[in-house]
């Protein structure tokens, strides 16, 4: 399995929901980004990223609430919101960086 760093080192864009078990938004950001998955195919990397059993990723990006969702391209992070987005909303920020 492609560690974090790996992932997001791709040319493509890669969203990243950083999300935790017990979160009520997380929960609605599941059939989004299913959705948005659906939409943009292959085009796009999905990941969701569990806080509570990935405290190092969390604490290196400083994510304070959840969900945030990031966005990174070749291993920079170029675009970051906290709170739930619909696949609308996802689908035209990740155009910008194809």
């Amino acid at each position: 399995m492609a560690t974090f760093q790996e992932i997001i080192n791709s040319n493509k864009p890669v969203l990243v929901d950083f999300a935790a078990e017990w979160c009520g938004p997380c929960k609605m950001m599941k059939p989004i980004l299913k959705d948005l998955k659906n939409q943009m195919g292959d085009e796009i990397i999905i990941i969701t990223v569990d806080v509570d059993k990935n405290q190092a990723a969390a604490a290196q990006y400083e994510i304070r609430s959840v969900p945030t969702l990031m966005i990174f391209k070749n291993g920079q992070s170029v675009w970051r919101q906290s709170g739930v987005l619909q696949a609308g909303q996802l689908q035209s920020i990740l155009q910008q960086y194809k």
